[in-house]
């Protein structure tokens, strides 16, 4: 079968060519966007005069065939076609003749490739936003069960202050609804439609951009017709966006797996979502956070490779940018996976509360406490207040307890000493205060309970806040779908 350019050349090229210049076993997957925009395509001709109406009614209705033949796997793809746009023109050809021919009026395969790709992944846009908002609202679900749950805030993996497991999941969220205005945004600057472009300069036929980028949903045509068949900002755009996704995705799955191991305990996969060992009996791998840890690097090789391939090339259309499209797949479908199962493992996951609250016990997670009560109760200045409490520390350590577990009386007669010893050094003295320095006051700043619940300030920890959190966040899920 002749190919469709062939007028210029005088013999057929080497089936070597074909298989390496041929995109159509990846580009398929374009089929959709590329019958949608064919039809609008014909249309858009039909209106300005250049089809009879006849002539549309057949290729719309065999543009239709096509389509059904695709869905039911009757399409034969012949990789003599090259791509995808060929395959379904031959094709219509073929079924309606010489109307299927002059389909390709006005326009090149450049901005008709353009158009598919950019309907691509806007689709896959919307549909990754909706896997993200399903995830946020699985983790806000659980955190509205556990804002009084405590468990270990951490600073470079060190048990820092106490916070609520709740407070953490937030913390999650806010992180992917990052991810889904960044998508939002990436959709909104792919608001503008290639079609009508032809290979760089336009066409003289008249077309109607702006109504032809209406019907396919898009706001408005592009501006220029050399960028629009020339750019892949779109693809890169979702790459990235992509890879931010799987870098929170990343970053929660590592949490994870540290949480259900034997060392913290405080999380547990369900056996649906876990794997075993092929040598200890004992195993029970959390190999779906690993395996989600790991895809990230697939995702963020995809965007590099496009970055790549983009960097150097002259305007317009070149054949390098026939590799935009496998990494775009390829990370669309990972995401997708990755969210879905992210999910549905987190709904199942099961939370041990105890286990949370004895690692609180450990790492003195009230130290910062007892310093800001110095400075708010005996007026001491902050940073003179946090070596006093430092000193407090490293007794709690000599006697092998947490600092929340030392007697409050005890501790009351330490900061006492170093408090007269501070009086002694300071020109400060007359506004140090001792009044409130009792046992009874320490013992509620030792508290692991009292110290989450006094952090209430706006983004803080506290039951309340974060409350507050999750109904600002499920009112945006709610603004969004």
């Amino acid at each position: 079968m002749a190919k469709l350019w062939a007028g210029r050349f005088g013999n057929d090229t080497s089936v070597l060519l074909d298989e390496f210049n041929a995109s159509l076993p990846f580009d398929k997957n374009l089929w959709e966007e590329d019958i949608q925009g064919s039809c609008e395509h014909a249309k858009m001709l039909y209106s300005i005069g250049l089809l009879e109406i006849q002539e549309l009614d057949s290729i719309l209705k065999g543009l239709a065939e096509i389509r059904e033949e695709i869905e039911h796997n009757k399409f034969l793809f012949n990789i003599k076609d090259e791509d995808i746009h060929m395959a379904i023109e031959s094709a219509l050809s073929q079924k309606i003749g010489n109307a299927g021919k002059r389909l390709h009026t006005a326009r090149s395969r450049n901005d008709q490739v353009a158009l598919d790709f950019k309907l691509y992944c806007r689709k896959h846009n919307i549909a990754l936003q909706s896997l993200l908002s399903e995830l946020i609202a699985t983790l806000l679900h659980i955190a509205k069960e556990h804002t009084h749950t405590l468990m270990p805030g951490m600073t470079h993996l060190q048990h820092a202050q106490p916070i609520s497991f709740g407070y953490h999941l937030v913390a999650w969220c806010v992180a992917l609804k990052r991810d889904i205005e960044r998508l939002q945004a990436s959709y909104h600057r792919s608001n503008d439609c290639p079609l009508g472009s032809a290979a760089l300069a336009g066409t003289p036929y008249g077309n109607e951009r702006e109504n032809l980028a209406k019907s396919l949903g898009f706001t408005h045509a592009s501006l220029n017709a050399m960028d629009s068949v020339s750019q892949r900002d779109f693809a890169l755009d979702i790459l990235y966006d992509i890879a931010m996704v799987m870098l929170h995705i990343s970053r929660i799955a590592e949490e994870l797996i540290m949480w259900s191991s034997y060392e913290f305990g405080f999380v547990s996969f369900s056996d649906g979502f876990s794997t075993g060992s092929s040598i200890m009996p004992q195993k029970k791998n959390p190999d779906v956070a690993e395996l989600l840890r790991g895809k990230s690097g697939r995702a963020y090789g995809n965007l590099m490779a496009l970055l790549t391939t983009m960097k150097a090339l002259p305007l317009a259309y070149n054949k390098d940018m026939q590799e935009d499209k496998e990494g775009v797949f390829d990370s669309i479908q990972t995401a997708y996976i990755s969210l879905k199962i992210l999910t549905q493992s987190l709904k199942e996951l099961q939370i041990n509360k105890e286990n949370m609250l004895k690692m609180c016990q450990k790492g003195h997670l009230v130290a910062t406490d007892l310093a800001d009560f110095l400075v708010q109760e005996c007026n001491i200045p902050f940073r003179q207040a946090h070596h006093i409490t430092g000193i407090c520390v490293r007794y709690a350590e000599t006697q092998s307890k947490d600092l929340s577990k030392i007697n409050p009386n005890d501790l009351e007669l330490i900061l006492q000493q170093e408090i007269i010893k501070l009086k002694q050094d300071s020109t400060q003295e007359q506004s140090i205060r001792l009044d409130n320095l009792t046992g009874e006051n320490l013992t509620q700043v030792l508290d692991l309970e009292n110290s989450m619940q006094k952090r209430n300030s706006l983004g803080g920890c506290a039951s309340a806040e974060v409350k507050r959190q999750i109904h600002v966040l499920e009112q945006w899920l709610h603004k969004i779908s």
